[in-house]
């Protein structure tokens, strides 16, 4: 496709994400889905240009009022100024003054430029600076900025009931995909780039799943064990449901709950693939649902992964900083209260309880398990960063929050993955 014509058709797809009306990965799988005549290397760029347009949308409105006249429509200049793709390439498209335009505007340094505001340099909502900033501090807050501006490096998670991590990392390689071992992980391979995975063998036989290191820190937090009864509370598509059925060894018996049967649909495939015989997905009405109050009390282990912000997520859906409110998350927040309260009644005498979002606020996070220890006086909080030493996770402290390391907090500039808490309890007997 001649350089002009992807130019614009960057601008129209810039368009209907900045509209907000859905999340951005589902409006670009739906334009794709309509011009069904592009080709990969156009999709790829189109997706990244949007992608980064989300990233920097602050600044970048701000270069655009710069551009020459004649350069066409807002959503046209902010795709030249976010687009994927060579600088000789995109240049073929413009015009002499807009070429000239392009050039200042990479030589802008968002760190000295005077005529900049925090606003175009952190490039978020002014309701989300400061509950990051004061979890932070100054310069943690823009060493976060920094990195969560940025795209997020793909994480594989092995199936270790099908294969070992070193002969998949071998495989992988023997495919042109260079892989490093995850830090924290002992299931995860991190790989550079966006390479194909769904047609290899590694893939279609299940040995991979693609997951975020931090996600499957989660999962090995809940530690379950062979032969025991467990429940994922909110399991979605599965991601953690299928890390904790391989932790299992295929044995006792895995609930796979959530109030959405398409996206357990989703978790289907995933499941034929994984070869794992212990999952038992299923589609409840409520946190409250009559399915739940009959195994009150009989759950060895039981995760919570609640609905959350996604905040923690930014370097992978970054429409999300743009589309959530104040008000959207204290309606989370009751949510994730009333939710982490019925799981809590799943969960027998010794067994385990996990409480999990991908959010970096407190609010969903330290607040809600401070709020249900107190209201639980039955349940202990355990220290996860005790938890993770014991499962042999190198630099076990340095995850975690509080004194004496009582939460799993994960940061993108700190742990280079998505932003993540845990808190772990133990009912006692």
């Amino acid at each position: 496709m001649h350089p002009q014509a992807l130019i614009d058709i960057c601008g129209e797809l810039v368009e209907l994400v900045l509209k907000f009306d859905h999340p951005a990965d589902s409006v670009v799988s739906r334009f794709f889905r309509e011009h069904r005549a592009l080709g990969p290397r156009e999709r790829a760029t189109l997706a990244e240009t949007a992608y980064n347009v989300l990233r920097r949308k602050t600044l970048y409105e701000a270069l655009v009022m710069g551009a020459p006249k004649g350069s066409g429509s807002k959503w046209r200049r902010l795709a030249i100024l976010g687009f994927h793709g060579p600088r000789d390439f995109l240049k073929g498209g413009l015009n002499d003054a807009e070429r000239a335009w392009i050039d200042a505007c990479d030589k802008v340094d968002v760190r000295t430029d005077s005529t900049l505001l925090d606003l175009h340099r952190h490039n978020l909502p002014d309701w989300l600076v400061q509950p990051i900033k004061s979890q932070l501090g100054t310069d943690g807050f823009w060493s976060y900025v920094n990195v969560v501006n940025t795209a997020a490096p793909l994480d594989l998670r092995v199936n270790t009931f099908k294969a070992k991590r070193s002969e998949v990392q071998k495989a992988l390689a023997k495919a042109g995909i260079q892989s490093q071992i995850t830090p924290y992980s002992p299931w995860g391979l991190r790989i550079d780039g966006k390479p194909a995975l769904t047609k290899l063998e590694a893939f279609t036989s299940g040995a991979i799943e693609v997951q975020d290191e931090g996600s499957q820190l989660l999962a090995l937090l809940l530690d379950a064990k062979r032969g025991e009864m467990v429940a994922d509370f909110c399991a979605g598509a599965g991601g953690k449901t299928l890390a904790i059925g391989a932790s299992m060894r295929s044995t006792g018996r895995l609930y796979a709950f959530d109030t959405s049967a398409h996206r357990l649909d989703a978790l289907k495939p995933r499941l034929a693939r994984s070869g794992l015989s212990n999952v038992h997905p299923a589609a409840i009405a409520h946190e409250r649902d009559e399915r739940i109050k009959r195994l009150a009390g009989k759950m060895d282990r039981v995760l919570v992964d609640a609905p959350c912000s996604g905040l923690g997520t930014l370097r992978r859906n970054p429409d999300l900083k743009w589309r959530q409110s104040p008000q959207a998350v204290l309606e989370l927040v009751a949510k994730q209260t009333a939710i982490l309260d019925s799981a809590a009644r799943l969960v027998k005498g010794g067994g385990r309880l996990v409480y999990a979002t991908c959010s970096v606020l407190p609010a969903e996070n330290e607040d809600i398990a401070a709020a249900f220890s107190l209201a639980h006086p039955d349940f202990e909080l355990l220290p996860a960063a005790e938890l993770l030493t014991e499962l042999k996770v190198e630099g076990a402290q340095d995850l975690c929050a509080g004194e004496a390391g009582e939460y799993l907090r994960l940061w993108p500039q700190r742990h280079g993955t998505d932003g993540f808490f845990a808190a772990v309890w133990q009912r006692k007997a």
